[in-house]
């Protein structure tokens, strides 16, 4: 059984990596879906395939921190879909590494805004589609580096993933009397393109810091995203769930 059957899902940063795996798997699932992303060339390239294979996906390019991109995204689902059932907010980025005392103040404010910022933008205009097909499910992309693991140089990237798990609670608490369940999902280092791109050295020193000495694929990430999707998971809100390979619990 299709588990996101007849449901209607928005997928940022889906142009690859783990966002273009939910896409996938979204659609395999059943759901009508949307892609949202900068590159429309990999975008055209996704909705190719998933057209392809018996699904149906259409895609609306532009950049996650434009307000008026976020209200379009939502208004042109809707017009094509019928409504909004699922939002994966996934889009993201690293940003500047650097020593706080390096870090520039324009550095900064772009990784909040990429990370953070967006993800306000995206709730703002999701969350009433959402209500109004009676309900559903808001995620967000956060991460275990300011959740349960420090890491030096990162500081515009924690704060900003660390925010998304305040919104993701806020949000709970705020629109689950009006139906809708609001998580973040927290994955652990994942090949994804920025990952490949490292030494096979480094990738090796990475995958040591999981308690399963590996690296996660992006269909495995995917797969958690489809838990908070679907309605396995109807009773789960406000939740930060790790897919992290247990980096937060290894010290070894």
């Amino acid at each position: 059984m299709q588990r996101l059957k007849d449901k209607v899902a928005i997928v940022t940063g889906a142009s690859s990596g783990i966002g273009a795996a939910t896409a996938l798997t979204f659609a395999r699932e059943g759901a009508c879906v949307m892609l949202a992303g900068r590159r429309r060339s990999a975008l055209d390239a996704l909705v190719k395939e998933i057209v392809g294979s018996g699904g149906r996906a259409a895609a609306v390019d532009g950049d996650v921190r434009d307000d008026d991109y976020m209200r379009a995204l939502v208004e042109e689902t809707v017009r094509l879909f019928g409504g909004l059932d699922v939002a994966f907010n996934n889009a993201g980025s690293t940003g500047e590494l650097a020593p706080i005392a390096s870090l520039s103040v324009e550095a900064w404010r772009e990784t909040i805004d990429v990370n953070l910022t967006s993800a306000f933008l995206a709730a703002r205009h999701q969350a009433p589609a959402l209500v109004a097909r009676g309900g559903g499910s808001l995620i967000f992309t956060s991460t275990f580096v300011g959740h349960s693991v420090g890491m030096p140089a990162m500081s515009a990237y924690a704060a900003s993933k660390a925010g998304l798990l305040g919104l993701t609670r806020s949000l709970a608490s705020e629109l689950g009397p009006q139906g809708i369940r609001v998580n973040a999902l927290l994955p652990g280092a994942t090949d994804t393109p920025s990952l490949t791109a490292r030494t096979e050295e480094q990738r090796a020193w990475v995958a040591g810091l999981h308690a399963l000495r590996r690296i996660a694929t992006p269909d495995e990430i995917a797969r958690s995203a489809l838990y908070l999707a679907s309605d396995d998971s109807r009773f789960t809100t406000g939740l930060a769930l790790l897919a992290d390979g247990g980096i937060s619990v290894t010290r070894t």
